[in-house]
């Protein structure tokens, strides 16, 4: 995810690297050419003028633009869910531990808390590979003992199977009278939170904007902004084409940026930056459990995802 400081308001005009301008630049080239063409040809095809003017095109854009805006707040409502749904893991994963830390019998340094943070932030990370199709081998085997990684690394859904050690841990320590059974109660709804969230995200991942709906207003912007010189050529001449890659460029920018938010949990510059999240949630849960936190975590490390 693009994590930048403001920028001078000039200076942005000129900002390329991370926008989608670099994949419109093929399409809009096109364009331009197209629209060369037209204007030297007069507007004709195939010796026959194209009688087009531009109000219908005023007309049109506008309801265009409105379509755009709809599928644009579609794809932000999906993009601001899954934000808020990692939100939501940070503030429970902190809350499990503070649990396991200040609830149960344990000390801090013990090997059982160790292990159920652990566990917490496995359990991040195998969410994190799950929603981007990885492999979450090598994070499992490195922060969990290898006895608790076999048991998590051939299964298809990892994270439940996190979830459910950290549900077996929570009963251990109940048959051993190291945490009342309030205390089981508060953190088993905890881990009914974690559950939720993972079934948020596996929605959102599993059901994108209707096809059909994308493909019928993908064919409504090209066709009209390769209709659109023929509509303007008559009053604007050789500016034709320059005003025609400008509005087309608005146009097909709005669906490019649409389509990168409608998945928030892939790896193109404007998804969610969960590698940030997940090295967020790692580095304060190590602080909570007073071990070192690896500098591969470390908040000046995931400010860019």
């Amino acid at each position: 995810m693009i994590q930048r400081k403001k920028e001078h308001w000039f200076r942005m005009l000129f900002i390329w690297h991370d926008s989608v301008l670099p994949q419109l630049v093929p399409r809009l080239v096109i364009l331009l050419f197209v629209s060369i063409l037209i204007v030297y040809l007069n507007g004709t095809l195939y010796h026959y003028k194209i009688p087009l003017n531009p109000a219908p095109f005023t007309i049109f854009g506008l309801a265009l633009a409105l379509f755009l805006g709809f599928r644009n707040n579609a794809s932000y409502d999906r993009f601001w869910e899954g934000r808020k749904l990692w939100g939501a893991l940070l503030n429970d994963t902190r809350s499990l531990a503070r649990q396991a830390v200040t609830l149960t019998g344990y000390t801090v340094k013990s090997k059982e808390i160790q292990e159920f943070v652990q566990l917490l932030i496995v359990f991040t990370y195998c969410l994190k590979h799950q929603l981007r199709k990885t492999d979450p081998e090598q994070d499992i085997r490195n922060r969990l003992p290898q006895p608790l990684a076999e048991k998590v690394i051939d299964k298809h859904y990892k994270p439940i199977v996190v979830m459910q050690l950290m549900g077996l841990w929570i009963k251990d320590a109940r048959e051993k009278a190291l945490i009342d059974p309030i205390c089981q109660v508060a953190m088993d709804e905890n881990l009914n939170k974690l559950s939720d969230i993972v079934g948020g995200c596996e929605r959102i991942a599993s059901t994108p904007i209707p096809y059909t709906y994308q493909v019928l207003l993908h064919r409504t912007v090209y066709l009209y902004c390769f209709l659109l010189p023929f509509g303007l050529v008559d009053s604007l001449g050789w500016l034709t084409p320059f005003i025609t890659v400008f509005i087309a460029y608005t146009f097909v920018a709005f669906e490019a940026i649409a389509d990168e938010l409608e998945e928030p949990f892939g790896t193109e510059p404007n998804d969610l930056a969960l590698n940030a999240i997940s090295g967020m949630i790692e580095a304060t849960l190590l602080e909570m459990i007073e071990k070192p936190v690896p500098d591969t975590v470390k908040p000046d490390s995931y400010m860019i995802d």
